[in-house]
């Protein structure tokens, strides 16, 4: 999880990362869209590759890198561990906050 969450903390990555979702792209179509050089888009896409992110097929002299979903839905189950305390946390907060607003309109509601 922690290669995943890291490689996904540098900005250039991410933004490969939110690319690729739409499709698979060539490391210069990565490049070009990113306004980044060649080089600087296949150092982020081999971190990325490492992280288990992305995969590459070569098809004659292009590589075409497309995301791996595995790593997505572990990271997303994760995620949802969070999601689930918060999630608890704004129930009662909502509790609380109803409770607070019967006590306001009987406080209104006394002559």
């Amino acid at each position: 999880m922690n290669s995943i969450l890291s490689a996904l903390a540098e900005p250039n990555r991410l933004s490969i990362v939110e690319l690729l979702r739409d499709g698979p792209l060539t490391v210069g179509e990565i490049a070009d869209r990113l306004g980044l050089h060649q080089p600087q888009a296949s150092k982020h896409l081999r971190v990325l590759s490492e992280a288990g992110l992305v995969e590459m097929q070569p098809v004659a002299n292009r590589r075409i890198y497309r995301l791996r979903p595995q790593p997505l839905m572990e990271l997303n189950a994760w995620l949802a561990s969070f999601r689930r305390i918060w999630e608890e946390r704004f129930d009662r907060l909502d509790e609380y906050l109803l409770e607070l607003q019967k006590l306001e309109q009987r406080r209104d509601d006394k002559p």
